[in-house]
């Protein structure tokens, strides 16, 4: 697991970023060389972002790469002068400060209410009374969260949705004991979320164009939506939804009165989603699939193409779909292609080992509370379909 470390070239990162890099299980992606200006670098295989420090050249391809991350919800933390690229990236418009031709006064820092809720910042303790790096105020990206607050200026730390910092009253090349301990929980944040993370920049990249690439199978998707048989009135989940293509056929299924929500993990997806008007026949919702915003015993229908064999723990995922769902709902695992069919594609053997194979996706559902009551792995679609028991 690599994480992007922006920095002036002339600068060595500081051992303690390496350190707290290591205990968390991640390593730095290695840097460009001391005489060349900061790459254009891509997400794929990058878990989390720190920006210490404005490099001298390539400020244009990190506020790309800022851009993306903050696209695909991938962790950033910016500090000291990276704080403002981070602004800059968002592009927000920077309103004019009064004072903004001074640095800013040194002074005591304190944390906003908002901090003892935040990801980052919860209980990370007072930041010390000393001496700060001088930098030029600026205001912060319109909608973000002040986390800390220095004579009334908001803008010493501050979070964008739920994955990027900026702390510019840090310096990235003196932490100090409590910018250690932030750089740690950093670390700690961007392993946890690092399975997230890939899916988010993976699908990220691909959710502008995959609604016409893959258009021709929505008649495949309605005739897997109508063996779920679901009544009016009913409510149904379309889990790892990507585009919304199954929410129109469910909507027709449950009727006006029923529930259709698509849950994607990827924000990207489902602003693709809307743009196809699929939020017309039902609410999106971005959720992690392992751990639904839904109340227990609620659920009628889950849908899902594609996404059971691509999770870590699929039976916790199964235990935690049964949660949800009421007596008897249904849960029908699509995808449009069958497992010989992907295998050739990909020029592999059948894997004796895949979830999907018969003999492993029955145990898996039964000893989690579900009854197969189909399973077809047809050349051209595979279907299982179970209950939920009582």
């Amino acid at each position: 697991m690599a994480v992007v470390v922006v920095r002036d070239p002339a600068v060595e990162t500081p051992d303690g970023v390496r350190t707290a890099l290591s205990e968390a299980g991640l390593h730095v992606r290695p840097d460009p060389p001391a005489d060349e200006a900061f790459p254009a670098v891509g997400l794929a295989g990058v878990e989390g972002v720190i920006v210490l420090s404005a490099p001298r050249s390539g400020v244009a391809a990190v506020r790309a790469l800022l851009r993306d991350a903050l696209a695909a919800e991938v962790p950033v933390l910016a500090l000291g002068a990276g704080a403002r690229l981070l602004a800059d990236a968002e592009a927000e418009a920077v309103a004019a400060n009064p004072d903004a031709t001074r640095p800013s006064t040194p002074g005591a820092i304190t944390l906003t209410p908002a901090a003892g809720n935040d990801p980052l910042f919860a209980n990370s303790g007072p930041l010390p009374d000393e001496p700060r790096p001088a930098y030029e105020p600026f205001s912060p990206p319109s909608g973000s969260v002040a986390l800390a607050a220095c004579h009334g200026h908001p803008q010493q730390a501050f979070r964008l949705g739920t994955t990027t910092w900026g702390v510019p009253c840090l310096d990235g090349a003196r932490l100090g004991p409590w910018g250690d301990r932030l750089l740690r929980r950093f670390a700690a944040l961007v392993a946890v979320r690092a399975e997230h993370t890939a899916t988010r920049a993976f699908f990220t990249r691909q959710a502008g164009d995959w609604e016409e690439r893959f258009a021709h199978q929505a008649p495949a998707y309605e005739a897997a939506v109508a063996r779920m048989r679901l009544t009016e009135g009913s409510r149904a989940l379309d889990l790892g939804c990507g585009t919304g293509r199954a929410m129109p056929a469910l909507r027709a299924q449950v009727g006006p009165t029923g529930q259709v929500v698509g849950v994607d993990v990827t924000p990207a997806m489902l602003a693709s989603a809307a743009r196809y008007a699929r939020h017309r026949h039902g609410h999106l919702l971005a959720a992690d699939c392992n751990r639904l915003p839904l109340p227990g015993r609620s659920v009628h229908g889950i849908f899902s193409a594609g996404l059971l064999d691509q999770l870590p723990d699929p039976r916790a995922t199964l235990r935690e779909w049964g949660r949800v769902g009421a007596p008897n709902a249904v849960l029908l695992l699509f995808h449009p292609s069958g497992r010989a069919e992907r295998a050739a594609r990909n020029n592999r053997p059948l894997d004796p080992n895949d979830l999907l194979a018969e003999n492993n996706l029955r145990p898996a559902l039964e000893t989690t509370g579900w009854r197969v009551d189909a399973y077809e792995d047809a050349p051209r679609h595979f279907l299982a379909r179970a209950v939920l028991r009582d």
